[in-house]
């Protein structure tokens, strides 16, 4: 009888060590024992930052694609199903290929101490190694210097997104100190490409730069992005791009466009692929309005949306999208980690919506309690009560406003749930 991936992905969760050290140590360890697949990827495009990683990430693949080329493409966490994680030349990875994947790793890894991301992180590397492709996209998981994704030496590309205050407990509790692990992707004499950055950040991405002789290809700098007239506008030292609107919503997708832009003519693509990366690029639980299933069927008149954004950042980013939506009483169904800063998410969101429910997210051992959850939303003067599960809280909310607009959002883990249930 052949193991499926979800009981091979439940004895890797038996390996992991008693508290996470951030470390390659075990990495390298199991890459060797597999005769090293980070050494025969297709040419690679190294990803870090704290918001817009997966955004740009897609955007460039829609525009590689568009180009006619074959994208390998890593991004983590999964929402729905554990294969979104690895796509092998613009396919998921097939429940049978990532079965014998997976098993191979674990029984290569011998039983030894390893963290679940960083063996299936591994599994990753192996399947891109053996299947043909143009290009593999990583995105880091955590950080970057100790990622483990961090194993390439020598890769095409390195894009750093946005960086803010996030993950403080492994990175660091500044943004220099935060830049310092993320700028731990850029390689020697690797062109990297730079979103735009607090000027601490930016110091740091600038000094490790420089020290690695790696020319960066930043915002501000060598380009420029911006929207006018409905259309993006894009400026580099090689001429004016004028292009659609990136098919995500919100006004922060602009400057991810940007990145993704500039990436693709760092790379040596045209016009053509950057109109591909715009009007080609999805990208589930980013602003995603829903349209079916049985959340949608519930609501009846009420608008539904969902986000994955669990940092101040984007908090901000909802906000700003929030108010270029047409007038309409807006609510919140809330669920995030207990690692999170839930009140720097909150506040910008407090001033354009009427109110929260909070739910804790279902089969997550670090959710914060729902009832924690409403007490940070009313300390951001946020009026907010709360359910025992997201269906419970739409029909809360629905039944004293039948035509809302409600936005499910804190946490990637909790959108995740939604899509599955919502089918």
């Amino acid at each position: 009888m052949t193991v499926t991936s979800d009981v091979i992905l439940e004895r890797m969760m038996a390996l992991h060590p008693k508290i996470i050290d951030l470390t390659l140590d075990r990495v390298w360890r199991l890459l060797a024992a597999l005769d090293n697949p980070q050494d025969k990827m297709p040419p690679v495009i190294h990803i870090a930052g704290t918001n817009g990683k997966g955004s740009t990430q897609a955007m460039i693949r829609a525009g590689l694609e568009g180009a006619g080329k074959r994208v390998h493409a890593y991004t983590s966490p999964h929402l729905a199903r554990f294969h979104e994680r690895i796509r092998l030349a613009g396919e998921l990875i097939s429940e049978d290929a990532l079965s014998a994947i997976l098993d191979e790793c674990y029984a290569a890894n011998d039983h030894q101490t390893i963290t679940y991301f960083e063996i299936t992180t591994i599994a990753g590397l192996l399947a891109f190694a053996r299947a043909p492709a143009d290009y593999t996209l990583l995105e880091v998981g955590l950080g970057g210097i100790l990622d483990a994704t961090n194993v390439v030496p020598k890769p095409a590309l390195t894009i750093i997104t946005p960086i803010s205050i996030d993950h403080t407990q492994f990175l660091g509790e500044t943004l220099a100190e935060i830049a310092k692990n993320k700028a731990g992707i850029i390689k020697r004499g690797v062109p990297c490409v730079v979103g735009p950055q607090p000027d601490d950040a930016m110091e740091v991405i600038e000094a490790t730069a420089t020290r690695l002789g790696a020319p960066l290809i930043a915002h501000g700098q060598q380009w420029h992005v911006w929207e006018e007239r409905g259309r993006l506008i894009f400026q580099d030292e090689t001429g004016l791009l004028d292009l659609p609107l990136p098919a995500l919503p919100g006004a922060h997708q602009i400057e991810n466009a940007g990145a993704a832009i500039a990436a693709l003519r760092a790379l040596g693509h045209g016009d053509a692929a950057c109109e591909a990366a715009m009007e080609n690029v999805t990208w589930a639980a980013r602003m995603q309005r829903l349209k079916t299933g049985p959340l949608v069927a519930a609501a009846k008149g009420a608008e539904i949306w969902l986000d994955g954004g669990h940092n101040p950042a984007a908090g901000a980013a909802i906000a700003a999208h929030l108010k270029t939506l047409p007038e309409r009483p807006t609510y919140l169904i809330c669920g995030m980690l207990n690692t999170k800063d839930i009140a720097g998410y909150l506040r910008p969101l407090a001033a354009v919506v009427q109110g929260l429910t909070a739910v804790s997210i279902p089969g997550e051992a670090n959710t914060l309690p729902a009832d924690q959850t409403a007490a940070m939303a009313v300390s951001v003067d946020l009026p907010a009560d709360t359910a025992p599960s997201v269906d419970a809280a739409l029909a809360k909310i629905l039944s004293e406003t039948p035509a809302a607009r409600v936005l499910i959002c804190g946490s990637l883990y909790l959108a995740g749930n939604v899509l599955q249930q919502n089918g």
